[in-house]
């Protein structure tokens, strides 16, 4: 919940991985907050009232999860609708001629995002979404330890110039928005 709340603040795609990765977690622990609280919480050096502040919100995402029908897969509403923001903001950035570096990252990226969908990535995510299922997969592989081929390298540096502008544009509309409704 700490990191959560700093990473929305700080940068959205973080955030997004970093929720993505609670998830996975929480499905790790078979969605059960007695194990997370006893075998991830426990790790951490926190107060009793951070303790238990974090318990709270582990249970929240639970509950959410299981309501929601993401117990073994997909993601949590509060997850699609930042993704959706971030689609939509995409999507401005792209229709307005005020941001020809943002369009000309984008046009390096677009075939390694068709690539991917060719590859069998799902053809019904958008493209943003299809950024972060990459990167997202590719964080997941390091951490295994696991070899990343030089060209998934060079799409990843571009991927993550991409995503890391858009992250950047999130926060200034969030500040003042770039956009008049």
């Amino acid at each position: 919940m700490f990191i959560a709340h700093e990473l929305r603040q700080r940068n959205i795609a973080e955030y997004l991985f970093y929720m993505w990765q609670i998830e996975d977690t929480i499905r790790a622990f078979d969605c059960s907050l007695s194990r997370i609280r006893r075998e991830y919480i426990a790790r951490f050096d926190y107060t009793d009232e951070q303790r238990e502040e974090e318990t709270d919100w582990f249970g929240n995402l639970i509950k959410m999860m299981n309501e929601e029908g993401c117990r073994e897969k997909g993601h949590l509403q509060i997850n699609k609708v930042t993704l959706q923001l971030l689609s939509e903001l995409h999507q401005q950035l792209l229709s307005s001629s005020k941001f020809p570096f943002y369009s000309a990252a984008y046009y390096k990226v677009l075939p390694f995002i068709v690539e991917l969908r060719n590859r069998g990535a799902n053809r019904e995510e958008g493209e943003v979404e299809t950024c972060l299922n990459a990167l997202y997969g590719v964080m997941m592989l390091r951490l295994q330890k696991k070899e990343v081929s030089p060209s998934t390298e060079h799409a990843v540096k571009e991927i993550t110039t991409l995503v890391g502008m858009l992250s950047d544009y999130y926060k200034q509309d969030k500040e003042e928005p770039l956009f008049t409704p």
